[in-house]
């Protein structure tokens, strides 16, 4: 069976709004066009992908599990006609991946200001699928926290992203400096699994509404500051290794890239 990318498309928005509404005004359909064609992909699939009430739309877990296949299907699509124009243009391009919290800006201003000629890009490498933009050609370098699928790639280790316990600011716990994994006994954590929350920022929603702790990387949680949760240092949590990953045969732009990001992440900011 072919899978249809516009269907997939029309999917992928209705997805992301929750909403067919919204959805058909992102699309510049209308939603009675959109519903149907939503019908048709569900019968072309053998399976329902949403949930639908007078108010609301929902993802069952098979739509759960297309939308996030979706937008590394779309995301690799559109990177590819991005190389093809490229390739007609003779234009020469570098994106890097990166994982939420862990910043690439400056490497990136250093890098075309000695390589003026190149075009740069980033791509977020989210966490269902960290080495993804890697595989499918979006990007050729990532900057990621193990673990990832490192079958085929260089990884060039480069620093340690502490775990700090993520809770909400009126929690019992929250006046303290630091905590340790055995101040969270007994305390109820995210089942970020069960609830197959797509985004962090659906997560530290959850948190804050008192659905539970989490334990997150340190950069994760300075990334997303906000009044009604605090994070704390877990002194004895393991914590995450970043690193740099690229192909095992890098091309000679992306180990130019390389010699100018490795010393520099490792003496700057984790």
């Amino acid at each position: 069976m072919d899978l249809d990318l516009r269907k997939l498309r029309y999917f992928a928005a209705v997805a992301e709004h929750r909403n067919f509404g919204r959805a058909a005004q992102q699309l510049y359909i209308a939603q009675p066009v959109l519903s149907r064609q939503i019908k048709a992909f569900e019968r072309e699939l053998d399976c329902t992908l949403l949930i639908r009430t007078t108010r609301s739309v929902e993802l069952t877990a098979a739509g759960h599990q297309l939308y996030e296949e979706a937008q590394g299907i779309l995301a690799a699509v559109d990177a590819a006609l991005r190389r093809v124009h490229n390739a007609d243009r003779g234009v020469r391009r570098l994106v890097v991946a990166f994982s939420v919290g862990l910043h690439v800006s400056e490497i990136l201003r250093d890098f075309s200001t000695r390589h003026p000629d190149v075009e740069t890009d980033v791509v977020p490498a989210r966490w269902w699928e960290r080495d993804a933009p890697l595989r499918d050609g979006r990007a050729q370098i990532a900057y990621l926290r193990r673990p990832f699928d490192e079958t085929g790639l260089r990884v060039i280790p480069i620093g340690h992203d502490p775990g700090v316990a993520c809770l909400p600011a009126a929690h019992r716990l929250a006046a303290r400096p630091e905590l340790t994994l055995a101040d969270l006994d007994g305390e109820r954590m995210l089942d970020v699994a069960a609830r197959r929350t797509p985004t962090l920022e659906e997560k530290f929603e959850l948190i804050a509404s008192g659905h539970g702790l989490l334990i997150v990387p340190r950069s994760v949680a300075r990334a997303y500051v906000r009044p009604d949760l605090v994070h704390r240092p877990v002194a004895d949590a393991p914590g995450s290794e970043t690193c740099l990953a690229v192909a095992a045969d890098p091309a000679k732009l992306v180990r130019e890239f390389l010699d100018l990001a490795i010393p520099a992440l490792r003496n700057g900011v984790r």
